[in-house]
């Protein structure tokens, strides 16, 4: 990461989401009045007076070693602790001072880090006392509402004024959405892709609960992931949480620039693994998927070839979308989808020259005429590239509105098979040709 980074740190329910939310700007993070809703690390980029950096938003602490997810969330606080150049200890101050902040103070001092008190709640300061909070020796605590945004301002002064003077280098970052239905090893395989456990990972069906930002670095180009909690079926979404992550999901694919859809070899193709891809691809999204649990599928001379095929005949257009079959335990093949994201978004950016379209236009238009309408003659004049990412290519003519849906196949399939746009959706539009 070469921005800085801020992290909010507290115990459960204190209100370090709705916090985050406030400096980021947009609901960001789940938030609710359950305590332990953030279970899991979450990045944004943020920005105050001209300084860019990271906000982290972590889980709640409350370390009883009895509960296998309590020691998971200290562990993965104590690493965005250890990650982050200054920390921001949150406090609830309608509650009061809790035995559990006086632990959070003994982390952030073991740490050395700078760190600053926030004092969360106080929508009212003339009914809110927050002055004991000077009794964990940790300076002045700023009084901050994230409900009405109240002295969020000055929070935030004092935040950016510690963060350590450094050139903060930010690259043009490839978005990637990282989805699938629930339980198909997207986190693990994001923690293989990263080379640590960045993410929870637990057996139960659904544990990463929101769309999480972890950034990382490859060949030099950053890569932003943002894992998913996986779309479940809309009939099955449930009020709360669940319902609003799957809405998140949805919202996670506008937000990238390429997906991969992680499928379960054990469990073959689903439908909603289908609707997955298909919601990607008419978003206009760069795809990749990934068969993950390739090491627990019984395989013979040709399974992958034939789960690409079965994959084909479902969903066409996935002809056009590479695939790699691959373990997130074992490791197997991780690297080559670092590698395919790099390409995928080289061919998401390709942009063909004018005269080279034309070129095409008349080569496909040479082997196979548009056939006749309403007994009007169609022709097709010439074409160009007008967008990337994704590549959309016009063809100009005489009566574009009489193409037959079939024929602009038979044109999409001509300019692929010349140009390739591989892993990417390809748009060919119809338009008038100009006197």
């Amino acid at each position: 990461m070469n921005l800085p980074v801020i992290a909010l740190i507290g115990r459960p329910n204190v209100g370090k989401s709705a916090l985050f939310n406030r400096i980021v700007g947009e609901n960001s993070a789940i938030v609710s009045e359950e305590a332990g809703t953030t279970r899991d690390r979450h990045f944004a980029r943020a920005e105050w007076n001209g300084r860019q950096f990271w906000l982290v938003d972590t889980g709640g602490l409350t370390d009883d070693p009895r509960i296998p997810m309590d020691v998971e969330i200290k562990r993965q606080i104590l690493q965005a602790i250890d990650e982050s150049d200054v920390l921001m200890l949150v406090v609830d101050a309608k509650a009061g001072l809790h035995p559990s902040d006086t632990q959070v103070v003994e982390l952030l001092r073991e740490s050395r880090k700078p760190w600053v008190l926030v004092a969360n709640k106080v929508d009212d300061p003339s009914t809110t006392n927050y002055f004991e909070f000077y009794e964990l020796g940790a300076g002045d605590p700023i009084p901050v509402s994230a409900l009405n945004g109240k002295n969020s301002g000055d929070m935030l002064d004092v935040l950016v004024g510690r963060i350590p003077i450094a050139a903060e280098e930010v690259t043009d970052a490839l978005r990637v959405a990282v989805v699938g239905r629930p339980n198909v090893g997207k986190s693990s395989l994001i923690n293989r892709l990263l080379g640590e456990e960045r993410l929870v990972v637990a057996e139960t069906a659904g544990t990463t609960r929101d769309a999480i930002d972890t950034p990382m670095m490859f060949h030099g180009r950053e890569i932003i992931f943002v894992d998913t909690a996986g779309l479940r079926r809309q009939s099955k979404v449930e009020e709360g949480i669940e319902f609003y992550s799957s809405l998140r999901t949805r919202r996670a694919i506008e937000r990238s620039d390429i997906c991969i859809l992680v499928l379960d070899a054990t469990e073959g193709l689903h439908n909603q693994d289908l609707k997955i891809a298909a919601l990607a691809w008419e978003s206009g999204r760069g795809l990749i998927v990934v068969v993950n649990k390739w090491d627990l599928k019984e395989k013979e001379n040709n399974t992958a070839a034939e789960f690409e095929k079965e994959a084909h005949e479902k969903a066409p257009f996935l002809r056009f979308v590479p695939f790699v079959f691959t373990s997130a335990i074992s490791g197997q093949r991780v690297t080559r989808i670092l590698e395919l994201l790099l390409e995928v978004d080289a061919e998401r950016h390709k942009r063909i020259s004018t005269s080279q379209v034309n070129s095409t236009l008349e080569q496909i238009v040479g082997r196979r005429q548009p056939p006749q309408a309403a007994g009007r003659e169609i022709k097709l004049n010439y074409a160009t590239q007008v967008e990337t990412a994704p590549p959309v290519i016009a063809v100009f003519g005489n009566n574009p509105d009489l193409v037959q849906e079939h024929y602009v196949r038979y044109l999409h399939n001509g300019f692929r098979e010349a140009w390739g746009f591989r892993g990417n959706p390809l748009r060919i539009i119809m338009r008038r040709k100009t006197a």
